[in-house]
């Protein structure tokens, strides 16, 4: 994304104890300078949700700051997948999947579990030689920690997308709801 604008200043925060993260760990970009917004208008809730007391405000984009001052947004604070305690960036996971030879596109989402919160699961379009489900598996098992691994996948012709080619995720959670 690059540095910050003169007059302004970020933090990477940990969405869950708001405590200032050191460089190179991610967590949520919170922000301050002149450009920001001041609230939602006729709106506190919202506003309280979105600017800290002292004038933060939360992007809910999760980012890292190199020790260079560059910064690189992962994801979103919304799509992260909280899986038995840890946050699993689902960006993360689409990006090691499409690594792989014979992966075209994937969508990756949590899916509700009563023991765990929620279980990351893949949707792939793969090729014909692309890879099966125990490659996959193998993959993941030796490039992503443990808490990172698929609990499903599933090979589909097409990933539900916006004009805007964003992934249509609430799409997806409601067809995978309706099959399982």
């Amino acid at each position: 994304m690059g540095v910050v604008l003169p007059n302004t200043t970020c933090q990477i925060i940990d969405p869950e104890s708001d405590q200032t993260l050191p460089i190179g760990q991610e967590g949520e970009l919170w922000i301050k300078g002149p450009q920001d917004m001041q609230g939602y208008l006729k709106n506190a809730k919202a506003t309280a949700e979105s600017v800290t007391a002292d004038g933060w405000l939360r992007t809910g984009a999760i980012a890292r700051v190199d020790a260079d001052g560059y910064m690189f947004i992962v994801d979103r604070l919304k799509e992260l997948i909280k899986y038995n305690g840890f946050q699993v960036a689902p960006a993360e996971l689409k990006a090691a999947l499409v690594a792989m030879d014979g992966v075209a596109d994937t969508a990756v989402i949590g899916l509700p579990d009563d023991e765990a919160g929620e279980l990351p699961i893949a949707l792939v379009i793969r090729s014909e030689a692309g890879p099966n489900e125990a490659a996959i598996h193998a993959h993941f098992v030796d490039n992503l920690a443990t808490y990172k691994q698929l609990h499903q996948i599933r090979f589909v012709d097409e990933i539900p997308k916006s004009a805007s080619g964003k992934i249509l995720r609430h799409f997806l959670r409601d067809l995978i709801s309706q099959e399982s």
